[in-house]
């Protein structure tokens, strides 16, 4: 999986919003230049995010952005597809409606396999586990093999 420069900005600006005290708005700006974020991307992501439920917008010199539910309640996964869509799919379509012959027909089993994968941790990954640096135990496990440290 390639994780997008959309979706990296995303998951980012959501955590500064996570991390802001009393669910104080925040300035575009501000998370823009926190993150080094272009702040025009930035904007259009965040509408993205307010679309989707899981930013809140306000205008003026008080206005800003502020997540719309607590961090605990926001997955790393609903970020990711409210700015991409589904987080795995073949050629623009979902793994399940793929159809192949011949030898290849275990393919797809083994993208289905994936996206459950990408579930599993993503899904299990809140605003609030980043904000306390504290991942799930399921995460954690899978991080301390030295073979997931490793590019290949």
């Amino acid at each position: 999986m390639q994780v997008s420069a959309k979706s990296d900005y995303a998951l980012r600006a959501a955590l500064e919003l996570a991390l802001t005290e009393d669910s104080k708005p925040l300035k575009g700006m501000w998370i823009s230049e926190s993150q080094d974020i272009p702040l025009k991307f930035l904007e259009n992501i965040l509408l993205e995010l307010k679309h989707a439920g899981i930013v809140r917008t306000r205008r003026g010199a008080g206005g800003g952005y502020w997540l719309a539910r607590p961090p605990e309640e926001v997955s790393l996964a609903e970020i990711i597809r409210a700015v991409e869509g589904p987080l795995a799919n073949v050629r623009g379509e979902g793994a399940e409606s793929l159809a192949y012959s011949g030898a290849a027909q275990p393919l797809r089993e083994v993208w289905i396999a994936v996206r459950a994968n990408l579930r599993a941790v993503l899904e299990s990954v809140s605003l609030s586990d980043l904000a306390s640096g504290e991942l799930p135990a399921s995460v954690r496990l899978l991080i301390q093999d030295p073979e997931a440290w490793v590019r290949h």
